[in-house]
């Protein structure tokens, strides 16, 4: 089996042949390996190692750099990859490491005003568990995935996704622009005009799917010569919806295997990723509990204003509604409560037909709060 290895002991930005922490078609490949070959990616957490305790136990947040975010490990070139081309990758395993983390910061996540200063767990994952001493009472069980999982897009992709972010802040919205400031690689084209790794995009990228553990095969279209792969953004556990920004993030090891369908993307017009299995993604009682509580949402907001078939706001009431019942009946923090909703609530589309009122439903299994 080939191996790209890293040191979890140094940032990227210590170790800069090892990764890279923006979209470029112009970073070059660790690695190249023919189709079918077995290749084992080292991998660091989403933070790059920056939000780890300290010496007493708590978090220095003001050590931590949002543009450093997401060191991931790559690219791999597979050979006689062409641009037209769909990737399968196999994801044979996903190893975690031994802690992991759960972080919300105010302004960000699914309820941007909830929180007013950052709220950090710690995880210990060991046995297929995730416990943690800032929320106790709760045991979270593993399906780990990979957060990130992508490939490089074209330069003709780059100047276009770049123009339509670009058109979006225009409009109002939020899309992080282009910045050098702590990119890796740190000069340069790459430095100066790649993409941030922060949305997904055509060519994968941070899709934060959870099914895509153990069995699961990814489907990429490919825009480049050898493809460009690269991972990383490990999560032991994950809620459908990622609400507080985090789920519970960890370095792990990705075996992972390709296969080219060539022509298939061009062929079949197939522009954005797909993804597949013929296995339970995790075990079904966890991905169909028997027992669960639920919330639901609904597109009105807190003075009675009807909004019309909005899911985002459908989903923030379903959210809110099971913090709120996680605060009073469970007694949790509001921070605790977000957070475990973060790592072990689905959030799902119950209805999107009855308009005015699409209904948004949160599942929460019971289980997680026995053994």
């Amino acid at each position: 089996m080939r191996r790209l290895k890293i040191d979890r002991g140094k940032h990227l930005c210590d170790e800069p042949q090892s990764g890279h922490n923006r979209w470029h078609p112009d970073i070059a490949p660790l690695l190249e390996v023919d189709e079918g070959e077995e290749v084992a990616i080292e991998t660091r957490d989403a933070a790059d190692g920056r939000l780890a305790p300290g010496p007493n136990g708590k978090t220095d947040f003001a050590k931590f750099e949002r543009n450093a975010v997401h060191p991931l490990t790559g690219p791999i070139a597979i050979k006689g990859a062409e641009p037209g081309d769909l990737l399968e990758v196999e994801f044979l395993d996903i190893v975690p490491e031994k802690s992991g983390l759960t972080a919300m910061y105010p302004g960000l996540g699914a309820l941007p005003d909830f929180v007013a200063e950052p709220f950090m767990a710690h995880w210990t994952l060991a046995d297929g568990w995730a416990t943690s001493a800032q929320i106790p009472g709760v045991r979270i069980p593993g399906a780990p995935f990979m957060g990130i999982s992508g490939v490089a897009p074209s330069a003709a992709q780059l100047a276009a996704w770049s123009k339509r972010e670009a058109d979006l802040r225009a409009r109002g919205g939020f899309a992080a622009p282009p910045d050098p400031l702590h990119a890796i690689p740190p000069l340069g084209a790459v430095a100066m005009q790649g993409l941030r790794t922060g949305p997904p995009r055509e060519n994968g990228g941070n899709m934060d799917v959870k099914q895509l553990t153990k069995g699961a095969s990814l489907l990429l279209p490919v825009f480049v010569a050898g493809a460009l792969f690269s991972t990383g953004d490990g999560h032991f556990a994950q809620g459908d919806g990622e609400v507080c920004l985090t789920a519970i993030e960890m370095g792990a090891t990705c075996v992972a295997r390709f296969r080219l369908l060539k022509g298939e993307a061009a062929r079949k017009n197939i522009r954005w990723p797909r993804f597949r299995r013929s296995t339970y993604f995790t075990d079904p009682k966890w991905g169909m509990p028997e027992r669960f509580i639920a919330t639901t949402g609904m597109p009105v907001d807190a003075e009675g204003v009807q909004h019309g078939p909005d899911l985002n706001l459908a989903c923030r009431n379903a959210l809110m509604a099971m913090i709120e019942l996680l605060v009073a009946e469970r007694g949790f923090t509001r921070q605790q409560a977000y957070a475990i909703c973060s790592v072990a609530l689905d959030l799902k589309i119950s209805n999107v037909v009855d308009v005015p009122n699409v209904v948004v439903s949160a599942f929460l299994p019971e289980a997680i709060f026995e053994g």
